[in-house]
């Protein structure tokens, strides 16, 4: 997504929610997308720092809880971790890699979905999936095992 894409994206979906641009939204939402790699507040604010020496935490806090709001991003909630933050908006699980940390997409297709929402109960249907495999890259050796005499 070019720059102006992303700032028309950003202007219109703050509009509709009454709310107006600001560079420092400008700048938590370029930093969430240029990598894309589901940063924490903590990444984003060292990525934003460079460029807005003025920030603070508490504003690119502030800044991620109206980009939620106005679903620009979604929160990804990773159990006894810090919330990180995702700009891919279509329903899809995260795959965590429990040695190094990092958060991948997993794209779900259009038949799982239903199957998904097939499992439910009677009469309800979902808002929204939340899925996340936790694991390990295949590629990974196995830390060696010791031995204790």
């Amino acid at each position: 997504m070019n720059a102006e894409a992303t700032t028309e994206t950003l202007n219109r979906k703050l509009a509709q929610a009454g709310l107006r641009s600001t560079r420092q939204r400008e700048v938590v939402y370029d930093a969430i997308l240029s990598k894309r790699d589901h940063p924490t507040a903590d990444e984003i604010f060292a990525r934003v720092k460079s460029a807005m020496p003025s920030i603070s935490l508490a504003t690119v806090y502030n800044c991620l809880d109206t980009l939620v709001q106005c679903r620009l991003v979604k929160q990804v909630h990773l159990e006894r971790e810090s919330t990180r933050y995702c700009p891919n908006l279509s329903e899809h699980a995260h795959f965590h890699d429990d040695n190094t940390g990092e958060v991948h997409d997993v794209q779900l297709d259009h038949e799982v979905l239903e199957k998904l929402a097939s499992l439910l109960p009677q009469n309800f249907e979902p808002n929204s999936i939340d899925i996340t495999i936790r694991g390990k890259s295949a590629n990974e050796k196995a830390p060696a095992e010791t031995t204790t005499y």
